[in-house]
């Protein structure tokens, strides 16, 4: 599934904690060789579309210390090249090693909603140095989204302020929450489809892929080298099938089956995430973590006493009948952890690869204010200010000023992609029943898509591509999943390598959301994939060294305390590496 952050209403910025040390960049996984073969074609439909596009004037500047930017205006109809253009931002590093250089390396966060700009801008800190050294790094923020011209549901900031009053929580949980919630989302969808319609309803990741091949050929690449984490794996899977013959490397970590994003008639009216089932994905990893931490007991994991499964089911229980006070903020006033939160914050630690510790410890601190006031009074305080650290942390947006659009962005490509329900009214009972089958989850990614409700979100893309997602491409494409992803199930990694030809699926074991930076294996084989196409072994699975409770209480290794990039941070050749600025759970509800 994050990333400029998804904010329906409420939170910006939920523990966008450690990072990790890439692997070192010289090592990599014995390859297969994937040479090129023959594989379909575009179609005639979409070659009329973007090859009579003349390639824009990119008007490069310096930026950001070590990057330029630019420009795009492209079509907002591609059927109408010469009717209305939208503004695409773009920004490129270029390749260290001029002499040697392959070629340009497209790259995408996921979200939707994920500044690609920013992606590229922050590349050194993350990238191989042997990547950097022979690629030109682009990425662009799709329309909509970003730098580029934003769609804006709302004609101020006060009137958005106003409908999504009752958005300000992770998810809604109770009969008047859900009412509020419902209605507020409502608003949205009509907001987006008439205030924004024009550009809502050219936001598909269809109108994506082709502007991403109008700027390949710009950039001056005969076939495309692609990076997608998380939902950027769906624009890169709809590259793939919409242009299939143009396609150089395609790496997708972190995999969404396009197939389960769009929804088919059959499917129509079930929630867009019991298609994607993140919810189970996100259940199974906490399930797992709290049997390693029973195993690990409690000189190594702090929540180990009794049965941790049962311990956190009861903290979550007395959470939803009575929130924990915590003290006073000063800008936001009493400060509560409610169920919602709670579980939003597991779900943005799940995010992490060293996810074990920090789950348990949060639950720990929970626990202990939930005892009895007799509890050591030096214990009740250092857990609640630890608590009021991490709530505070989620702040609200401040929705004065500017026009915070990350909501609007965020729908306006997962609304107009896919099928959804029609009555928002339903979402209540489906989330419920999400619930039901993956405890915690089922709501907190069950109701991310309620704005989406086809009856209030009219606006409609008629050149979306909705399949087929088949086609054989003109090199493979490398996906990427791991077993404990709380985002992207791995189910549909495998989904995705079964149905598309010419593909190979990297396995791995680590914990968090996406895998390219969390073992050398893993980084070395999309490194190898990305400068050589050459394919990692058949059912290669890579085993992560960063597995839970494996040390002493306490974190340690390395991890320094923001995933965020700090300028200058690892940008040097032979410095280490944070990990990929990768979207996820940072607002109100999660996302990809």
């Amino acid at each position: 599934m994050s990333l400029s952050p998804r904010l329906t209403g409420a939170v910006a910025g939920a523990l966008i904690l450690a990072t990790s040390l890439i692997a070192p960049a010289g090592a990599q996984a014995a390859p297969v060789a994937g040479a090129a073969v023959a594989g379909d074609s575009t179609s005639e439909q979409e070659m009329q579309r973007v090859d009579g596009v003349p390639a824009p004037d990119l008007d490069w500047f310096k930026c950001y210390g070590q990057a330029q930017c630019a420009t795009a205006h492209l079509p907002l109809d591609y059927d109408d090249p010469d009717g209305p253009t939208v503004e695409i931002a773009v920004v490129r590093v270029k390749a260290r090693k001029p002499a040697s250089r392959i070629g340009s390396l497209f790259v995408n966060p996921g979200g939707p909603g994920g500044s690609g700009t920013e992606m590229a801008a922050m590349a050194p800190a993350f990238l191989s140095d042997t990547v950097l050294d022979r690629f030109d790094i682009v990425g662009f923020d799709p329309r909509g989204v970003g730098a580029s011209d934003n769609l804006k549901c709302f004609s101020s900031t006060r009137d958005q302020s106003v409908a999504l009053a009752r958005m300000n929580t992770f998810f809604p949980y109770g009969e008047k929450e859900e009412a509020g919630f419902v209605k507020s989302a409502q608003t949205v969808g009509r907001a987006c489809s008439s205030t924004g319609g024009d550009l809502a309803g050219a936001m598909s990741t269809a109108e994506a892929a082709r502007d991403m091949d109008v700027l390949r050929r710009t950039v001056g690449d005969q076939k495309l080298t692609y990076l997608g984490f998380s939902y950027g794996t769906a624009l890169g899977q709809y590259y793939a099938n919409m242009f299939p013959d143009r396609v150089r490397a395609l790496a997708l970590d972190g995999v969404i089956d396009p197939m389960s994003w769009v929804g088919t008639e059959a499917t129509s009216g079930r929630l867009q995430d019991d298609r994607l089932r993140s919810a189970d994905g996100a259940y199974r990893a906490l399930v797992k973590l709290l049997e390693r931490c029973d195993k690990a007991g409690a000189k190594r994991c702090e929540f180990a006493a009794g049965s941790p499964g049962k311990h956190f089911a009861a903290i979550a229980r007395k959470l939803r009948a009575k929130p924990l006070v915590l003290g006073k903020d000063p800008i936001t006033g009493t400060v509560r952890l409610t169920y919602a939160t709670f579980i939003g914050l597991t779900l943005s630690m799940l995010y992490l690869p060293f996810a074990g510790e920090i789950v348990t410890q949060m639950a720990a601190e929970v626990a202990t204010m939930q005892e009895s006031p007799t509890t050591k009074a030096r214990l009740r305080t250092a857990a609640r200010q630890a608590l009021l650290e991490r709530v505070t942390r989620l702040r609200a947006p401040a929705r004065d000023f500017p026009y915070d659009n990350s909501l609007d962005a965020f729908a306006g490509v997962m609304c107009t992609d896919g099928l959804h329900p029609a009555d928002a009214a339903s979402w209540p009972a489906l989330t419920a029943a999400a619930d039901r089958r993956a405890p915690y989850f089922g709501r907190a990614w069950g109701w991310s898509s309620v704005q989406c409700a086809a009856d209030t979100w009219t606006a409609r893309d008629e050149d979306a591509y909705v399949g087929p997602f088949n086609r054989r491409t003109s090199a493979p494409v490398l996906f990427v999943g791991n077993y404990w992803d709380p985002a992207t199930n791995y189910r549909e990694a495998v989904a995705s390598a079964q149905r598309l030809p010419n593909s190979r699926l990297l396995t791995s074991d680590n914990w968090g959301h996406t895998a390219y930076g969390t073992s050398t294996c893993v980084t070395g084989a999309v490194d190898a994939y990305l400068l050589r196409v050459a394919l990692p072994a058949a059912g290669k699975l890579c085993r992560s060294p960063l597995q839970p409770f494996t040390g002493s209480l306490g974190f340690g290794g390395g991890f320094s305390a923001g995933r965020s990039f700090a300028a200058g941070s690892g940008s040097e050749p032979g410095k280490p590496k944070q990990l990929p600025p990768v979207a996820g759970p940072y607002g109100t509800l999660p996302r990809r």
